[in-house]
């Protein structure tokens, strides 16, 4: 335990007291920033080149290609819109560069004349290389030094649909395979990231919040990864754009659609199926797709247990479905409306016990994007998002059933303007209302209607509450090699009275084309809570914060360093060096001896914790060979008044090394390979000491009682894992096909997910629950156009 606080003082002394310092001055230089100064004089009015870039194949808009003028050093990344702007381009002609991973990069010369407006439609051809290396352009410097992103990681879509687990690409599974990025166990797609719990990551797609991203077991994501165009991590310090959560952004993006041609995909596998199509519609597109497992269809084949009269497999299935349809309202308007649906039904039957488990997401959202001009963007985002979970059924005539829910309806309008090359401004507003509800009968009786209120076998209760947001962020080029970015966020919930601040703030210093220093520090508020078992994710509960217990904070001090390095000739490589510290306020921990509670500070024990350490991040984006490998040294500790006698202990999801490999290899045109490797440290757990013996006078043996050790005083073996994948393409009946093998667990590794302690013998036997052994799957994929 000193050795790690060791750690931790030399980490904040590297962080917080310099970033502090910088900080007071980036909000003094941004507030002395006149933007006027910028303007040239009316003989010399310079021209401005905005517009958007899209897929020439199928005129999907492209999220993150840059668009720059290399003899001018001025560049621009295209947002969520598919939109650039370049300003103070002087008279002339210039050549405008053009590029995205994976693209043939265009080059394109343009005459401008003094104070044009000129927009265009850039569209960008697939590249592809027979050689096996694509060059990765290296202007992206130049549109970074717009948006200071810290801690941010894009991994690309193919990227993505290539880590198989379990037959099927997950998009969570992928971020899992990043460092910093932890799970609870190999079967769980939640994601703990740098000592946060799942429910402090905002997961948003297209603008909308999903509550439970996860199906019921939690072996895969909800996302299905044919109907998503873009996935946005950032661990941490992410802008003032982003409020609600505390750790970490998830912000997903779906496929609008082929706007040329018809195309579909269908792919069966041994555990699941999905489909999907696009095609042109109207002044536009649409896309829809979906996914269902079949482990009913194996049910019914399994032989009858003879002893219990039923099958030993419980009847569970999923499906998730994606749909999205986007049209072009003249020159400067789109309007698109997406939907995302989710639902997991787990049924049980033996002997006198009938139990049914439901989880469900449904989220849409209405967005309006327009361009005021070449300077001015706005996007205007109507979305609504529920979540149910519960159980019902009935053990020997008793019935009983819990439902809990949580429905928001969400308006937000975002504006960025582009003053000029060297600042910009975003800003923007949100409204939110919430409802949740809890139901409960464990009355007995076979009962649909229950009246609101309270008892020991009933409750009834809904809550409604809004909240209100505000920000406002500028980012200012001082010098080529020197930006920074400052942002406040603020709320206001309804509930507790609350008016909560949120500075935020960002340095980029570029001390070479190859070497660049981030910095970042934020303050972080977040309303909701999340009442679960990390091991079990089947019935997480959503709660507001009450006057009885405030809101959780946190502030994140982070320090980054981004380089190209060559090594062993291969010069399209990106490396990553960030240390990170977070402090983290008011977070709760689940009160499991609160029978009836009425207010939050019943349900949830209160404490302070923080997270730090230090990730390595080594990546190949293009060519024949991709992939990328990871490693994170980290520390997370907690203090709680009611657990651990208030003495400081490690949560469940501290791990101290996190080791992580993917490779994926074309090796020609017909078969691709890949893999992928994790260690991880051992989880902390609770054990047990020492145990005794109590009886009445009456008993002979009585009930054994264990004594445990400190709140997760010891640590389960390290556990690691081997995946393999092959992929071969070929022709079905003319089609595009493909044939997926995957091997998850090659060695069968078993890592214990939890320890169980049975005292029901005179000697206590330890019983070590295991995981999924080796798991072969075969999947068959045809693309039809």
């Amino acid at each position: 335990m000193r050795y790690c606080h060791d750690v931790r003082n030399i980490i904040l002394s590297l962080l917080v007291n310099p970033l502090q310092t910088c900080i007071v001055g980036i909000l003094l230089l941004s507030a002395a920033v006149n933007v006027s100064a910028q303007q040239s004089s009316i003989q010399t009015l310079p021209a401005t080149l905005s517009g958007t870039v899209q897929d020439g194949e199928n005129k999907e808009t492209i999220v993150g290609a840059t668009v720059s003028i290399k003899a001018l050093k001025i560049g621009a990344v295209t947002n969520k819109s598919g939109f650039f702007s370049l300003k103070n381009i002087p008279a002339g002609k210039h050549l405008v560069t053009v590029s995205y991973l994976g693209f043939a990069k265009k080059e394109i010369t343009l005459d401008f004349a003094a104070g044009e407006a000129k927009k265009m439609t850039f569209e960008l051809k697939k590249q592809i290389t027979k050689s096996g290396e694509v060059t990765v352009s290296a202007e992206r410097g130049e549109a970074e030094k717009r948006q200071i992103a810290v801690s941010q990681v894009n991994i690309p879509i193919e990227q993505i649909n290539q880590i198989r687990i379990g037959g099927e690409a997950d998009v969570f599974r992928a971020i899992q395979f990043l460092p910093g990025v932890l799970s609870s166990s190999q079967i769980s797609s939640g994601l703990f990231v740098r000592g946060g719990s799942p429910d402090q990551n905002l997961v948003l797609v297209d603008g909308a919040a999903v509550y439970n991203p996860s199906h019921l077991f939690g072996f895969y994501s909800t996302f299905n990864t044919d109907a998503i165009k873009d996935v946005e991590l950032i661990k941490g310090g992410f802008g003032a754009q982003y409020g609600t959560r505390l750790s970490s952004v998830i912000n997903i993006t779906q496929k609008e659609g082929n706007r040329e041609k018809f195309e579909g995909l269908a792919s069966v596998g041994l555990i699941a199926s999905r489909a999907s199509v696009q095609g042109p519609l109207g002044n536009g597109s649409f896309f829809v797709g979906g996914r269902r497992t079949y482990l009913e269809l194996v049910r019914a084949v399994v032989p009858v247990d003879a002893l219990t009269g039923g099958v030993p497999i419980p009847n569970f299935w999923f499906y998730d479905v994606n749909a999205k349809v986007t049209q072009q309202i003249g020159q400067n308007d789109k309007i698109s409306a997406s939907v995302f649906l989710s639902s997991d039904d787990l049924q049980f039957k033996s002997t006198g016990l009938d139990v049914n488990i439901g989880i469900g997401n449904q989220a849409g959202s209405l967005r309006w994007t327009h361009i005021f001009d070449e300077n001015l963007f706005a996007t205007t985002v109507l979305s609504t998002s529920s979540y149910r979970n519960g159980f019902d059924g009935s053990n020997s005539g008793f019935v009983f059933g819990v439902e809990n829910t949580i429905r928001d309806f969400t308006g937000r309008t975002d504006f960025e303007w582009y003053a000029t090359n060297e600042f910009t401004v975003n800003m923007g507003a949100e409204v939110s209302n919430f409802r949740f509800g809890y139901k409960q009968n464990f009355t007995g009786r076979d009962t649909t209607r229950v009246l609101p209120g309270s008892s020991d076998a009933v409750t009834n209760f809904t809550l409604d509450d809004w909240t209100y947001s505000a920000y406002a962020q500028t980012n200012y080029q001082f010098t080529p090699f020197f930006s920074a970015q400052a942002g406040l966020r603020a709320y206001y919930l309804q509930a507790n009275g609350s008016l909560l601040w949120d500075p935020r703030a960002s340095l980029r210093w570029e001390l070479s084309p190859d070497l660049t220093v981030k910095a970042s520090w934020g303050i972080f508020h977040q309303y909701l809570r999340l009442a679960s078992n990390p091991d079990f994710t089947f019935f997480d509960t959503w709660l507001p914060t009450d006057a009885s217990l405030g809101p959780s904070s946190s502030t994140h001090y982070i320090l980054s360093f981004e380089t190209k390095p060559v090594l062993f000739g291969i010069d399209d490589l990106d490396f990553n060096f960030d240390v990170y510290y977070k402090t983290l306020t008011n977070i709760n921990e689940l009160n499991t001896f609160a029978l009836r509670s009425r207010k939050a500070s019943e349900i949830f024990f209160s404490g302070n914790g923080e997270a730090y350490g230090g990730e390595l991040f080594l990546q190949k984006k293009a060519g024949r060979f991709t992939g990328w490998v990871g490693y994170a040294l980290g520390w997370v500790t907690a203090r709680f008044d009611s657990i651990n006698f208030g003495n400081l202990f490690f949560p469940r999801y501290d791990r101290r090394h996190d080791f992580k490999i993917v490779a994926q290899y074309e090796l020609n045109d017909e078969w691709e390979l890949g893999a992928s490797f994790i260690f991880q440290s051992g989880q902390p757990f609770t054990g047990v000491s020492s145990r005794f013996q109590t009886a009445f006078p009456s008993e002979r043996v009585g009930t054994g009682i264990t004594v445990s050790t400190a709140r997760n005083g010891l640590r389960l073996p390290p556990s690691h894992q081997l995946n393999l994948s092959a992929n071969y393409k070929f022709k079905l009946a003319g089609y595009n096909a493909r044939l997926l093998i995957d091997i998850f667990n090659v060695y069968s590794r078993q890592d214990i997910w939890f320890r169980f302690y049975d005292t029901t013998k005179p000697t206590v036997e330890v019983t070590d629950v295991r995981l999924l052994p080796i798991l072969p799957t075969v999947t068959l994929e045809v693309k039809f156009q």
